[in-house]
């Protein structure tokens, strides 16, 4: 079996690729693994537990300092997210931990309530963007933050080993949280920095997990919000719409003379914007904005932001003359975060619009980025697209190739030659980029250039390359 996780926890066709006694297997060891490492650097290996408090006082906060493990489990609204959500909540009970069902909420929700409500671990079942047919499993540790490689490898070997279950008393009991959602609500309330009133915007939920607390976040800070997609019924999950289809939200704006749209994936952890005349906004853009709204407030860390190298050359350059200091890492929210602890810096994202704001968050969170977006144009009384022209964009061109074999492609002599070629032709004004995706049998072609043909001219030729390369 090749390594489970993928660079954003385990993704596959739910019930194919990912069926639920792989999520059972899955949870069991997860809890196994991080509840053995937390009690090792607690020093609390044997630690009498006979003084446990139950799942309710979790909620409340009234739990004994001495306490059973406890897991949060939230989820998307896919129809496949039902009948996961079992299979891993049977699975943590089984190794002894009690479970609170949070129901259908942002990613970002969950890491956050894993740190609010002491949770041991927390467990995501959502595919992002992917399409409905898909699902997926992130794992939390205590505090809300995502697991390194190494405690990844150790949850994979502990699926493959006996280990003897709790019995009785020991096994883990099953109590909904839902209305835990609240203190994620009033978190965001917090951390939104100015008023939003006068502000109307759209937000496109991709009937995805924002459906109630993307419209909800936002009225509560005070902006007029009109609410597309937000009718999921487990099957129209990023259906044509979310952060990886902008026309509703960019014909919702139009229509409704709002000041911006907002336009989430599945699980919320991204977020997108359009402006008042229907143009993009994207996460450089969001990016720069927040990076320059920062570092005035004396918020951004050493004047640094982290980026990957997906970044368009005009994000580089808008940063440049802002004074702020930019630190490129490989795609990937992980490799952000990573980079953002081992540097102590305060701001990160990608071009997907995955921000991360870490004194307030630990993970991405599409609906935060947006109430700082938002409150970034109240605080002003600059309009979108005054903010985001700080960002000059070299036309960019990304194409999506469908291969069998990725790493036949990494290792082509044909391929090699043909970026070869197109980096001569690029110059000094662009740049190419290929990229496998972590998550789908995909390679990422991208080009930028000095004009959008010659970008798509390069990229097509390159990406045609790539599609004979598996054939």
């Amino acid at each position: 079996m090749g390594r489970l996780f993928g660079t954003d926890g385990v993704r596959g066709l739910a019930n194919a690729d990912l069926t639920p006694s792989i999520a059972l297997s899955l949870a069991t060891s997860a809890a196994r693994v991080l509840i053995d490492q937390a009690l090792l650097r607690q020093g609390a290996v044997g630690t009498d537990r006979a003084a446990e408090s139950s799942p309710e006082d979790r909620i409340s906060g009234s739990a004994d300092p001495v306490r059973r493990s406890v897991a949060v489990v939230g989820r998307d609204p896919r129809a496949s997210g039902e009948m996961l959500e079992a299979a891993v909540a049977a699975g943590l009970a089984s190794a002894g931990v009690d479970v609170l069902l949070l129901g259908v909420v942002p990613t970002p929700a969950v890491a956050f309530l894993t740190g609010e409500l002491g949770a041991d671990l927390g467990v995501v079942i959502s595919a992002s963007h992917n399409s409905m047919p898909d699902n997926g499993i992130k794992i939390f540790a205590a505090g809300g933050v995502k697991l390194d490689d190494s405690v990844e490898d150790a949850i994979e070997t502990d699926m493959q080993a006996e280990r003897t279950l709790p019995t009785g008393a020991g096994v883990g009991r099953i109590t909904s949280a839902a209305s835990s959602i609240d203190r994620y609500l009033e978190h965001l309330q917090a951390c939104t920095p100015h008023s939003l009133t006068g502000v109307k915007v759209v937000v496109d939920c991709a009937n995805g997990a924002s459906f109630a607390t993307a419209p909800e976040a936002y009225r509560r800070a005070g902006a007029e919000v009109v609410v597309i997609a937000g009718d999921p019924d487990g099957l129209n999950i990023n259906d044509g719409v979310g952060s990886t289809h902008l026309d509703h939200v960019r014909a919702a704006v139009l229509e409704h003379g709002a000041d911006l749209g907002i336009a989430h994936d599945g699980d919320a952890d991204r977020c997108l914007a359009i402006d008042a005349a229907g143009n993009d906004v994207d996460g450089d853009s969001i990016l720069a904005i927040l990076a320059v709204a920062l570092d005035v407030r004396g918020k951004l860390a050493a004047s640094t932001v982290v980026s990957t190298v997906m970044a368009n050359i005009g994000f580089h350059q808008a940063m440049a003359e802002a004074g702020i200091t930019v630190v490129t890492t490989g795609v990937g929210d992980r490799y952000v975060l990573e980079e953002m602890r081992s540097g102590g810096f305060s701001l990160g994202g990608e071009q997907s619009g995955h921000l991360v704001l870490a004194e307030q968050a630990t993970t991405g969170d599409g609906l935060l980025t947006a109430l700082h977006l938002m409150a970034e144009m109240a605080s002003t009384g600059k309009s979108l697209a005054q903010l985001a022209a700080r960002v000059v964009r070299f036309p960019q061109i990304l194409i999506n190739v469908k291969v069998r074999d990725k790493a036949a492609v990494a290792a082509s002599g044909a391929v090699a030659s043909s970026v070869l070629e197109a980096e001569r032709e690029l110059g000094g004004l662009g740049r190419i980029l290929l990229r496998p995706s972590g998550t789908e049998p995909l390679v990422r072609v991208m080009v930028e250039a000095a004009t959008a043909d010659q970008a798509r001219l390069v990229a097509e030729r390159v990406a045609t390359v790539v599609a004979q390369v598996t054939g």
